[in-house]
C-alpha cells in the first residue's frame, strides 16, 4: 500500500529585535584577520550591541584609520555609513562627520598605535571636546600590521617573540581620557563577552564620548609567554571592579542586586548602567578616584577591567554649539548663508 509522503516542517522564522529586523542585518563581510584574533570578538559584540539595541544601521556611521583593528568595521553592520580615514587621523574625519549630521550615532574603531601613536595629537582633542561618539580601542600592545613591534601602551617588561624587552613606560588611554574630559571610560577583554557586551549596549544609551579600551591580544605577534598582553596573561591578571548590568529603556527595570552593593547610573535616553561592587566601595562618578584607582592598579600589575568614570550631566560638543535640530549637511544655502545685505552691514560696522 503505497504512502503519501510527509512534507517537511516549514522552517521557523528567524528571532528578530525591536525593530523587526535579523541579526543577520547587523552583520558585515567575513573577516580577513587572523584566526582567533581578539578583534573578531570584539566585532560580533559590537553586532550584538547593536542588535539588541535596536537601532537601524542605516542611523549608524562607522569609522577607523589605518591598521588591523581599522579593518574591523568591515566586519559590522554592512548597511551602515562607513569612512576608513588616513593613519591615526580618524578623530577629525569623526568631528565632520558629526559637524555634518549630528543625528547620527557613530562608533569608531581604532588600535593602541592608531589611536596612541601616530594619532595621539587629534585624540586628545576628540576627548577634551566630549564628541559624542563611542571610540574603541583594540589594544594588543603591538603595531601587528608591520610585523609586531611595541606600541605606546605596551607595559615595561613586556616581551616581543625576538626576546625584546620594552623598557619605556606605557601610556594608558583610560586615565588619560578620564583626565582630558571623555564621560564615558571603561577597558574591557576581547575574550569576555558578557562584560564587554554590556559596555557597548551602555555606550549606545550615553551621548558623550565614550572611550572603550579592550585588551585585544594579537594571536601572531603579542600572545606568547612574557607578553602582558596575551590570553594567558589577562586571564591571570585582569581584575575586575564591578559587574556590569544594563536594562535598556524600553524594558522594564527591575531591582535584581542587593541594596547598597549596586551603583545605578541612569542614561540619557533612558536605560540604566548598573555597576554591582566587587572592587572597593567604587564609585563611578568620581574622577579622582577613577585615575587613582587605575595608577594604583598599574603598579601592582594589575589590569583593572570595567567602567571607572560616567559623567551624564557634562554637554556634548553638539550640545555646547548650539546645533538646529536638522543635519547642517541636509539645510538649504538658504539656511547656512548669510545673504548679501548681512555681510554689507557686518563690513558697514567694520569700517
Amino acid at each position: 500500500m503505497a504512502t503519501t509522503p510527509t512534507a517537511p516542517a516549514p522552517k521557523p522564522a528567524p528571532k528578530t529585535n525591536r525593530l523587526g529586523l535579523p541579526i543577520l542585518e547587523y552583520r558585515g563581510g567575513k573577516t580577513n584577520l587572523c584566526a582567533g584574533c581578539g578583534h573578531n570578538a570584539i566585532s560580533e559584540r559590537i553586532i550584538d550591541a547593536f542588535y539588541e539595541m535596536g537601532l537601524k544601521p542605516e542611523r549608524v556611521m562607522k569609522l577607523s584609520g589605518i591598521g588591523c583593528s581599522s579593518k574591523s568595521p568591515a566586519f559590522f553592520m554592512s548597511r551602515s555609513h562607513g569612512f576608513n580615514s588616513v593613519h591615526g587621523r580618524m578623530p577629525a574625519v569623526a568631528t565632520g562627520a558629526l559637524l555634518g549630521n549630528h543625528t547620527m550615532k557613530a562608533i569608531g574603531v581604532s588600535g593602541d598605535g592608531d589611536t596612541v601613536s601616530i594619532g595621539m595629537g587629534q585624540f586628545v582633542h576628540l576627548l577634551r571636546r566630549n564628541l559624542p561618539m563611542i571610540y574603541i580601542i583594540e589594544n594588543n600592545g603591538v603595531y601587528g600590521l608591520t610585523k609586531g613591534q611595541f606600541s605606546a601602551t605596551a607595559d615595561i617588561g613586556s616581551k616581543l617573540k625576538t626576546g625584546v624587552i620594552n623598557d619605556l613606560p606605557p601610556i594608558d588611554t583610560c586615565t588619560l581620557a578620564i583626565e582630558l574630559g571623555a564621560t564615558f571610560v571603561g577597558r574591557s577583554f576581547s575574550g569576555d563577552k558578557r562584560q564587554l557586551l554590556a559596555m557597548i549596549k551602555a555606550a549606545i544609551a550615553h551621548k558623550g564620548t565614550v572611550l572603550l579600551d579592550v585588551i585585544s591580544p594579537c594571536v601572531t605577534f603579542n600572545d606568547h609567554e612574557g607578553s602582558t598582553k596575551s590570553y594567558k596573561y589577562m586571564q591571570e591578571h585582569e581584575e575586575a571592579i564591578s559587574e556590569v548590568g544594563f536594562v535598556p529603556h524600553f524594558e522594564d527595570i527591575t531591582v535584581d542586586y542587593d541594596a547598597g552593593s549596586t551603583y545605578d547610573v541612569e542614561m540619557h535616553d533612558g536605560s540604566h548602567l548598573r555597576l554591582r561592587k566587587l572592587h572597593q566601595d567604587y564609585n563611578p562618578t568620581d574622577r579622582i578616584l577613577a585615575v587613582r584607582s587605575l595608577m594604583e592598579a598599574q603598579q601592582k600589575g594589575e589590569i583593572l577591567t570595567g567602567v571607572f568614570y560616567v559623567d551624564t550631566q557634562k554637554p556634548s560638543f553638539t550640545d555646547l554649539l548650539n546645533l538646529v535640530d536638522e543635519p547642517l549637511g541636509t539645510l538649504p544655502e538658504s539656511r547656512v548663508r548669510p545673504p548679501k545685505s548681512v555681510l554689507d552691514d557686518v563690513m558697514q560696522r567694520l569700517r
